[in-house]
């Protein structure tokens, strides 16, 4: 599988999602009639896709709407939500900033300390609701802030940073033990990021729940620019399922795969679940919806690292409800809406009456199948050759856009 990229260096070839196809099945079944249910830790949902922990992407009313829709949608503990009574004043300060002077707003709002009666509060928030309760945060907080969110009520709890390893070296501060620490909460942990199989073998020994895999891919990160690290995420994902599958036939214990990352429309998540994810964490496409609280803008969680930034504001625009984002009907013409319908509609054409034969699918190697055929598409710039509004735009648009998104809530 290596190639050769100089004097006794090899390089394996890695895959994205642009560079792959899925073939359609030799039975098609009703989309009405498959099952997109999955599961972690007992808790079941009907959507297999999870909301990024952004802040410009969840905060409490979204969680709530996205619970009642039958999603889930993770709270991060180390950003805004949980550092001021009013998280909507500084999202406002970012989102309305100039953008030059993004990363020094961004970093001066996150210097404010984290007010741990706050997690507890915003807990509570999201389960008065009736609907699943998820948070996350880094490594280093993650005993503190678990203790204090499942007391508080939290159905899932979450450990994420850049890279994610079972054994992590340091002498200036106690790293965390994830088998000690999952074996203390009472409620499902999930672990992430990770990339490789061997990984992924590790972190599972440690009792996680489930693993998110995706090192770089969102489009706000610039990890893969600032540090050149990343796998891209359909050999990621291919990867870490390889490594579920022996760790289930190994000790007979199924740890989902949830795709992290890098999926712009509905067919990059069809694609990335017949690569053997169980589910799916998107940001942007949450990001679009009315409810979103960053009203059409979002950041990297490690953009406001005091020193080395990995991420970027970028501006996606409002599109619709979360509803219509998942559920339809879409008005869009690029796959960014009606998640839902894009999955259940793939999985009847390839055959799949579930998302576990979905990740049977057959899948070919088609770098042509984001252009044949499509040379109006192109021209015209509609459909599938839409510039993306996830990519940056230039410091005159972005300053010219906070007032109107401003205006809208």
């Amino acid at each position: 599988m290596a190639e050769w990229i100089g004097i006794g260096r090899r390089a394996r070839r890695c895959y994205g999602f642009d560079e792959i196809a899925l073939v359609p099945g030799s039975t098609t079944i009703n989309p009405a009639e498959v099952d997109t249910a999955w599961g972690v830790g007992g808790v079941r949902f009907r959507v297999p896709i999870i909301a990024s922990a952004m802040d410009g992407v969840v905060d409490v009313t979204f969680a709530i709407a996205m619970g009642k829709l039958g999603g889930l949608a993770v709270l991060n503990l180390d950003g805004v939500q949980a550092r001021y009574e009013d998280p909507a004043e500084a999202i406002a300060q970012i989102v309305q900033g100039d953008v030059g002077e993004t990363t020094n707003i961004v970093q001066q709002l996150y210097r404010a300390p984290i007010q741990e009666p706050l997690i507890a509060k915003r807990v509570q928030e999201i389960t008065q609701a009736k609907v699943p309760c998820a948070v996350s945060t880094i490594p280093q907080h993650a005993e503190r802030f678990g203790a204090i969110a499942q007391e508080a009520g939290a159905n899932v709890f979450v450990v994420q940073s850049t890279v994610t390893t079972a054994r992590h070296l340091a002498t200036i501060y106690q790293p965390l033990d994830f088998a000690r620490f999952i074996r203390s909460m009472k409620i499902p942990v999930i672990v992430g990021n990770c990339v490789t199989y061997d990984q992924s073998l590790e972190l599972m020994e440690t009792g996680a729940a489930a693993l998110l895999v995706g090192v770089g891919p969102g489009a706000a990160c610039t990890t893969r620019g600032v540090l050149g690290v990343g796998v891209p995420q359909v050999t990621a994902t291919v990867d870490c399922a390889a490594a579920r599958d022996f760790y289930y036939k190994k000790r007979g214990r199924y740890v989902p795969i949830i795709t992290d990352g890098g999926m712009r429309n509905g067919g990059d998540i069809c694609k990335a679940f017949a690569c053997g994810s169980d589910a799916v964490m998107v940001g942007s496409a949450f990001a679009k919806a009315n409810e979103a609280p960053g009203r059409g803008y979002h950041w990297g969680m490690a953009y406001p690292h005091a020193s080395l930034p990995r991420g970027t504001r970028i501006y996606v625009g409002t599109t619709g409800t979360l509803e219509q984002i998942l559920f339809g009907p879409a008005v869009t013409d690029d796959g960014s809406q009606n998640l839902m319908g894009a999955i259940t509609t793939c999985m009847g054409t390839v055959g799949a009456k579930d998302l576990k034969a979905l990740q049977l699918t057959e899948i070919i190697i088609a770098p042509s199948i984001q252009t044949e055929g499509k040379i109006f598409q192109q021209v015209q710039r509609v459909g599938m050759a839409r510039k993306s509004a996830e990519q940056p735009v230039s410091a005159k648009v972005t300053r010219a856009r906070p007032a109107r998104a401003a205006a809208r809530g």
